[in-house]
C-alpha cells in the first residue's frame, strides 16, 4: 500500500499558474508583434500617426519607430521564453511589459487609442506574471 498525498486544491493552483503564464506569454507575443508592426510603420513614415508640434517628449517619428521595433522584438523573444516556463523570462517579461507601458504612454499624442490598448494589455501581462509564484 502506497500512501501518496493528493491535494486537488494544489493541482488547481498549479493549473492556474500554468494558465496565467500561457496567458501572459500570448499577450506579450501579441503586444510584441503589434509593436514591431507599429515600429516599421513609423520608420517608413506612415500617415497614420499624428504629428505633434509642441510635445515635451518629441522624437522624430523614425526615432519612435526604432524604439517600438526594438521593444517589440524583445517582447516576442521573452514571450517565447515564457512558454518554456523560465524564471528569466518571467522577470524579463515584467520588465519588457513595463517598458512597453512607458513607451506607449510617451507615444500617446501620436496614436492615443492604440497606445491605451497596449498599455492595458501590458498591465494584464504584468499582473499575470506577478500574481503566481510557483509554475508547473
Amino acid at each position: 500500500m502506497s500512501s501518496s498525498l493528493h491535494h486537488p486544491h494544489s493541482e488547481r493552483s498549479l493549473a492556474a499558474a500554468a494558465g496565467l503564464t500561457v496567458f501572459a506569454a500570448v499577450m506579450l507575443l501579441i503586444a510584441g508583434f503589434l509593436d514591431i508592426f507599429r515600429g516599421i510603420s513609423a520608420i517608413v513614415h506612415d500617415t497614420v500617426y499624428v504629428n505633434t508640434p509642441h510635445y515635451v517628449y518629441a522624437f522624430n517619428l523614425t526615432g519612435w519607430g526604432w524604439i517600438h521595433l526594438l521593444l517589440g522584438i524583445a517582447a516576442v523573444m521573452v514571450g517565447i521564453g515564457l512558454f518554456k516556463v523560465s524564471t528569466w523570462a518571467r522577470v524579463l517579461g515584467i520588465v519588457i511589459a513595463a517598458l512597453l507601458v512607458i513607451a506607449n504612454f510617451l507615444f500617446l499624442p501620436y496614436y492615443p487609442l492604440w497606445s491605451i490598448v497596449v498599455i492595458a494589455v501590458c498591465g494584464f501581462v504584468i499582473w499575470a506574471l506577478c500574481i503566481v509564484r510557483n509554475d508547473v
